[in-house]
């Protein structure tokens, strides 16, 4: 296998695993709705679905090979955005150590995916 097949399928194994974020969203918003920062205005599950929306789209946009390079820098910026604004305060003020490890983990999950987006971006030509 080349290096080019092996990139371009992380790429679409992303683009899967995106998806399906994307889809959770939509499925269980109320299991989501308690990450979203309290400093947004309620207006529902909208906080809720623009995420699983962009995660939708970046998925189309890797596997179709159009937009990458804007949809892997914005699918960084918005998971840094998670990273700052939902998990870190989370770890930071976690009532229990079950509950910031797993903050902590979700901090360094979206980081490694934020990285791994803008690897393709990077490297992306569209």
């Amino acid at each position: 296998m080349n290096e080019q097949t092996i990139s371009r399928f992380a790429i679409i194994l992303l683009a899967l695993v995106m998806a399906v974020f994307g889809i959770y969203h939509f499925v269980s918003p109320q299991n989501l709705i308690t990450y979203v920062p309290s400093f947004l205005p309620a207006v529902g599950n909208l906080w809720v679905y623009i995420p699983g929306v962009a995660f939708i789209l970046a998925a189309i946009a890797f596997i179709t090979n159009k937009k990458v390079k804007l949809a892997a820098y914005l699918l960084a910026v918005l998971l840094f955005v998670f990273v700052l604004t939902i998990h870190l305060p989370n770890f930071l003020n976690g009532s229990n150590m079950e509950y910031r490890q797993i903050s902590l983990i979700n901090i360094l999950k979206d980081t490694a995916i934020a990285a791994f987006a803008l690897h393709i971006a990077a490297n992306s030509s569209n």
